[in-house]
């Protein structure tokens, strides 16, 4: 329906309030809400959650899956398992993966190992490199000391 904007006095289609989709945009801000999951006062964005907490619950997956493609051509899975615990003392709770042979661009299976914060600091520091090296090789592990 066309008629005349109330704000910018355009002739324009209408879009609601007397005004023209361009003018209501510009005013329209979403409802205030309690977050469900922080609790925080924020924008409402879908589902009674603000914008990152929907993100995170709603989009996690999909960006982690994403970011382990993109940085170690890995598919979600195969990362999981690769990090589901520490190869040396079983941490299962906070994992990061390390590769064997150094290079960052090898991301076969072999090459790629879950280590837990600490020793994954440990074998990156020239004193405590030659320990974690011999468990690893305990354990059935081909790296090159």
């Amino acid at each position: 329906m066309l008629g005349r904007c109330k704000v910018c006095r355009k002739e324009d289609e209408m879009h609601a309030k007397g005004m023209c989709a361009k003018c209501y945009r510009k005013q329209w801000k979403p409802k205030l809400i309690t977050c469900k999951r922080c609790g925080r006062e924020r924008y409402h964005h879908s589902q009674g959650y603000c914008t990152p907490c929907f993100n995170f619950l709603f989009h996690y997956d999909d960006l982690k899956a994403y970011n382990y493609r993109k940085s170690h051509n890995l598919d979600l899975e195969t990362y999981r398992k690769l990090t589901e615990k520490c190869v040396v003392c079983g941490f299962d709770k906070i994992i990061d993966l390390h590769h064997l042979d150094g290079n960052r661009t090898n991301n076969s299976e072999i090459n790629l190992i879950g280590l837990c914060p600490n020793h994954h600091r440990l074998i990156h520091m020239y004193e405590f490199k030659e320990e974690v090296f011999k468990d690893l090789k305990e354990k059935g592990f081909n790296v090159k000391s």
